[in-house]
């Protein structure tokens, strides 16, 4: 940027001393180059925020299916107490009952023997009521346990109900677009509508064309419907380089203009709350297809619109554990 801004400075003198240009139109120029470097700029930082968030949603997934497997896991050891605890507790009334047996026997011996007898029935009697309370409370842990893991299941279902439905009403609106470059599929309980550049864009550019409004706004329609989940739309380009001038210099910028052209369109006459949306440029380093030919990167010059569910209701659950 500073190279830039020498040239510029230089250019400009030059023009200056030789008096073809006015003061005015060094000074518009001089806005206009500040003008792009500050596009760049919240451009790039704008994109890295996104990737950040993407990461520390996909951080809270991961760590959400790590907690329902332990939870799993520490409802099983639970239920192998429980049945260890019962055989043990019947033992013992075993061993009660034998003593008992054995004091009637014995209840004309010495009364050193009654004593020792006397003594070892009460222990019995302190250790059933401890094993009785152990048992109680290893009941009572299984039981929260259960009913925990089983609201987490029922959530989890849930969710995957309602991943299914939204898939198949995207399938249902965007039906006729499968031959333009649409493929609809759902992968780690999201739902991925990714569309080939050939749908929404001409080459090298970053403007809807009308079969991708017309595809856009029927997409639109559905999400505006159904407004419990996040919408995270990924431009990607293939490795060739780019060579743009002005504000679009190469495949980052392409990728990133892409996408937000599309969070634009999806907004634009609609309900959609837009703190749901965020856009991403992934530039050429999220292939589809490593092959380099020419069908290989037009698969991979796609912008992916991902639907992910809220997880608001799991957090809460595994936060009072």
């Amino acid at each position: 940027m500073k190279r830039n801004l020498l040239i510029i400075c230089i250019l400009t003198c030059s023009v200056l001393l030789a008096g073809c240009v006015s003061k005015q139109k060094y000074v518009e120029l001089e806005n206009k180059y500040k003008d792009c470097s500050d596009n760049l700029t919240f451009t790039t930082a704008e994109k890295i925020d996104y990737e950040n968030a993407k990461k520390q949603l996909e951080q809270q997934v991961s760590s959400l299916k790590s907690k329902v497997n332990q939870l799993s896991d520490d409802t099983l050891t639970l239920s192998k107490r429980l049945n260890q605890s019962e055989k043990d507790l019947a033992k013992a009334f075993n061993d009660y009952d034998e003593l008992l047996k054995q004091f009637t026997d014995l209840n004309r011996t010495s009364s050193t023997e009654v004593d020792k007898l006397l003594k070892d029935i009460e222990n019995i009697k302190k250790e059933l009521n401890t094993q009785r309370e152990e048992l109680n409370t290893a009941a009572n842990e299984l039981t929260r346990k259960e009913v925990q893991l089983a609201d987490l299941q029922r959530i989890l279902d849930q969710k995957d109900a309602e991943v299914k439905a939204l898939k198949a009403k995207v399938t249902d609106a965007l039906k006729g677009f499968e031959q333009s470059g649409l493929n609809i599929y759902e992968k780690d309980g999201k739902v991925y509508v990714s569309m080939e550049d050939k749908l929404l864009f001409a080459s090298g550019s970053w403007v809807l064309n009308s079969e991708g409004l017309s595809a856009i706004s029927k997409l639109s329609k559905v999400l505006e419907n159904d407004q419990s989940f996040s919408i995270l739309i990924e431009g990607h380009t293939d490795n060739v380089p780019y060579k743009g001038n002005g504000q679009v210099k190469d495949n980052w910028d392409l990728s990133v203009m892409r996408a937000t052209a599309v969070v634009k369109a999806l907004l634009k006459g609609s309900t959609i709350d837009p703190s749901l949306l965020s856009a991403s440029g992934r530039s050429e380093y999220c292939p589809v297809e490593n092959d380099n030919t020419a069908a290989a990167r037009a698969k991979n010059r796609r912008t992916e619109i991902i639907l992910a569910p809220k997880l608001d209701e799991l957090y809460s659950i595994i936060n009072k554990n």
